[in-house]
């Protein structure tokens, strides 16, 4: 952080420590006024349907998010939420977002909001379906790699870092010193739990900027069917331990066709709330490596199952006080693939930049070209080039619901697959795709049809003066 930076910093966190003085008095009575003056301050920089929203809600004390706020308040260290504030808000949303947009006319490539890293590629579990389970611990990054990128990526204005694997934990050392040494970042960390302890949840703490996604497939039968007995009594032990330090954290779950009902009932969601979470991110299963089942992707109606319930679970007054996401199913409010660095993208725990955690094809290392240069090299610029990939954003993966595009990309570009251990032919990858990318095909439209969608507001390459002139020129061609 520069001088400016630093003392924008103490003037928030002086601001953010009267608000929650004040709040902590009476929470429910001082969350409404304290809304009634950010309108005032904040009235002509958002519309007034935003702030009517959040009055609406605030003054509602069933409002699903005026309890999902207030749990926040009342279960989190109060300053991990200092930390997560400002760099939330002043690293990643105030000079990031400023940033990421220069950058991106600047260096005409995506440049991302965020960037998700594999410190390692080894892992203590072996989950059925889950390529890293086969990887064993022959590729690490080094310390001085992980904070070369994070440097790197707030050069850009990327202040959003997650860690994948692998299991991220087995490098907590290292993830909590690259947490101290980036106070304007936040981090993320997905982990199987299994090695959080009270040690840990002090140090997470003290750093501020780091919470967890513990991996969870659903209740105890459906879960340990995948990831091993006895793992659903380690992530609750886990969970209670987080809990009683106020850490912040929730779940990532995948879904699969054999765990999507059980993950989505209402007795999970419950046994989250009561254990805690205060997020959970729903990923869809896809069947990348050696070890893929296709018979796990989630059927057609499954999918509009989920769609449908995460909808439900987020209305102010038919959902819980937890905040969902599906990565699939919310393309729609993100215009659909975010890969190869239009919102973020993956690097492997050899080094290797690849679009996204679930395409394991690169043309770039860490080790040999910057981010700026992976950004601008062919396989990120023909994902620049074709987002998105499709106009119905329920259907907007590369690789699941349009695999003839990773094809075409694939065999353009020339890069080459980095599975850990055998090469992952890209037809071998997309054939067992094909058929739920017909059946969605229907489906998937008759729902986008069905229904009002939101407006992102983003902007694709086809957008910028240059796409407007290159299909200009086609179109005269």
């Amino acid at each position: 952080m520069n001088t400016a930076d630093r003392i924008r910093r103490s003037v928030a966190g002086g601001a953010f420590d009267k608000i929650m003085n004040y709040l902590e008095k009476d929470p429910e009575k001082n969350l409404v006024k304290i809304v009634d003056k950010a309108e005032k301050l904040l009235g002509g920089v958002f519309p007034a349907r935003t702030f009517a929203g959040f009055k609406r809600a605030v003054r509602d004390p069933d409002n699903v998010w005026t309890r999902f706020a207030l749990s926040i308040i009342r279960d989190t260290d109060r300053e991990v939420l200092k930390k997560m504030v400002l760099a939330g808000g002043l690293g990643a949303a105030y000079t990031g977002t400023k940033a990421v947009r220069e950058n991106r006319e600047k260096y005409k490539c995506n440049i991302p909001f965020q960037i998700l890293l594999d410190p390692t590629s080894a892992c203590n579990l072996r989950c059925i379906g889950c390529w890293s389970a086969q990887y064993g611990s022959k590729h690490s990054l080094s310390f001085e790699e992980l904070d070369s990128v994070v440097n790197q990526g707030v050069a850009m204005g990327t202040h959003f870092y997650m860690f994948t694997g692998g299991e991220p934990l087995l490098r907590k050392d290292d993830i909590l010193k690259l947490c101290r040494a980036h106070q304007d970042c936040v981090f993320l960390s997905y982990t199987n739990g299994t090695l959080v302890d009270q040690a840990f949840c002090e140090q997470m703490n003290a750093a501020g900027n780091l919470s967890l996604a513990l991996s969870l497939e659903g209740m105890q039968a459906a879960n340990d069917a995948r990831r091993g007995e006895g793992n659903f009594g380690r992530v609750m032990a886990a969970m209670d331990i987080l809990r009683r330090n106020r850490c912040l954290f929730g779940v990532s779950v995948c879904y699969t066709s054999e765990n999507i009902e059980d993950a989505t009932s209402d007795a999970f969601i419950d046994l989250l709330l009561e254990k805690g979470a205060k997020f959970a991110l729903y990923f869809n299963y896809m069947p990348v490596g050696s070890g893929a089942r296709e018979a796990l992707i989630p059927t057609c109606a499954q999918r509009r199952h989920i769609y449908g319930w995460t909808k439900k679970m987020r209305s102010e007054k038919t959902g819980k006080p937890i905040f969902i996401m599906d990565f699939q199913g919310d393309g729609e409010y993100v215009g659909g693939c975010i890969a190869a660095g239009r919102n973020y993208f993956h690097i492997n725990s050899a080094g290797d930049i690849e679009p996204c955690v679930f395409i394991h094809y690169s043309d770039s290392n860490i080790r040999t070209h910057t981010l700026i240069e992976a950004l601008q090299n062919p396989l990120f610029q023909e994902f620049y080039h074709l987002q998105p990939f499709n106009e119905n954003h329920l259907r907007p993966c590369p690789m699941l619901e349009n695999p003839d595009i990773l094809r075409g990309i694939i065999a353009r570009t020339g890069a080459k697959s980095t599975n850990l251990l055998d090469e992952e032919d890209v037809e071998t990858l997309c054939s067992r795709c094909d058929q739920f990318a017909a059946q969605w095909a229907v489906e998937g439209q008759e729902l986008w049809e069905s229904r009002p969608h939101p407006n992102p507001k983003t902007q694709y390459y086809r957008d910028t003066p240059e796409g407007r002139a290159e299909a200009a020129a086609k179109k005269g061609g």
